[in-house]
């Protein structure tokens, strides 16, 4: 399984990036995920989450270079994460790489945009049994995001684990 600090880091990234760009627009896409941000959650108890609401600021300090885009992202002031994105003009694929603090290990992860909907799934396995797993980013405008977190055992029938809303700060 993945450990809990990766799944933090990653759905913390996942949740926090801030504009509904269009499908293929390259790495300038993530420039707005840029800045601080005010998050909602609520969780609903699952095999993989306790039920519980959370009030966070996210701060993300970020900055780019050629095809990557990376933020350092604090949580309640406290630098969490370093999140490096990458970007593959030839098919138009994105990659994250979370470290979160205290960390083993980054493993690489996928971004899928859709339009105004951004997915970031994975995969974990424990005892020979995959569990995926996926945050969906819907953006209801260019400074709201209706998120949710999700997992599943067959990668069709999907469990949400949390949900909530970001609006970006100024």
């Amino acid at each position: 399984m993945m450990n809990r600090t990766s799944c933090i880091a990653l759905c913390i990234a996942a949740s926090a990036v801030s504009a509904a760009p269009s499908t293929n627009a390259g790495i300038t896409v993530l420039e707005t995920y840029a800045g601080t941000w005010k998050m909602q959650t609520v969780r609903v108890d699952t095999t993989f989450s306790k039920a519980g609401k959370e009030a966070t600021t996210l701060h993300n300090d970020c900055w780019r270079s050629g095809d990557f885009y990376a933020c350092n992202q604090y949580v309640d002031g406290e630098s969490r994460a370093l999140v490096v994105f990458a970007y593959n003009a030839k098919d138009g694929s994105y990659l994250s790489y979370p470290i979160a603090i205290g960390s083993d290990i980054a493993h690489a992860g996928k971004l899928i945009i859709s339009g105004n909907v951004w997915m970031f799934p994975w995969e974990a396995t424990d005892k020979g049994k995959t569990t995926h797993f996926r945050v969906v980013n819907t953006f209801t405008s260019p400074e709201a995001i209706e998120f949710r977190q999700e997992y599943s055992e067959d990668g069709e029938h999907w469990v949400q684990m949390a949900g909530g809303h970001e609006r970006k700060v100024h």
